[in-house]
């Protein structure tokens, strides 16, 4: 990485921080903070953890971003963007980010870090390699015929706008 990319991540990440910072203290959420950059360098979306706030499990920093990113270029893709937040995602933001498509993802504290303040996602890790029967959530499949039916239906859609 050259040394202006490192300039730039510096300032990028240092702004995803002080959001963090913001949001935690006006008590918003936890101290997590995100921002979504685009190729010409310009913020397009930011976010900071609301899930106290908003009553909203999913309401984590980088999704709250890629959400205000995604309607500001209206657009479900974020592709050639980078993504700065404060700490290394989660399981399910990063699920969010690789369904996003940026380029890049940015992180300053490690998901470790997190852990040591309580913020610790490893049951999750450890919970998705399982099989279905031993995860702690009991999950049961039904109506799969009637489900399929209804890929079935999306696959032969001749106006759908795949993803």
């Amino acid at each position: 990485m050259n040394q202006s990319m490192t300039e730039r991540d510096k300032h990028f990440m240092s702004r995803a921080i002080a959001i963090a910072k913001k949001g935690m203290e006006s008590n918003e959420g936890g101290p997590f903070g995100a921002i979504i950059v685009n190729k010409q360098g310009e913020i397009i979306g930011e976010g900071n953890n609301r899930v106290t706030s908003t009553n909203d499990p999913t309401a984590h920093a980088e999704v709250v971003a890629i959400r205000d990113a995604c309607k500001n270029v209206d657009s479900f893709q974020l592709e050639g963007c980078t993504i700065y937040t404060s700490c290394e995602p989660c399981p399910m933001c990063l699920g969010a980010i690789y369904w996003a498509r940026p380029e890049r993802i940015v992180f300053a504290a490690a998901r470790e870090d997190a852990a040591a303040i309580g913020f610790d996602d490893e049951f999750i890790y450890k919970e998705i390699p399982l099989p279905i029967e031993d995860r702690q959530i009991t999950t049961e499949q039904v109506s799969q015929k009637e489900g399929v039916a209804v890929f079935n239906a999306w696959a032969s859609k001749a106006d759908k706008v795949e993803y």
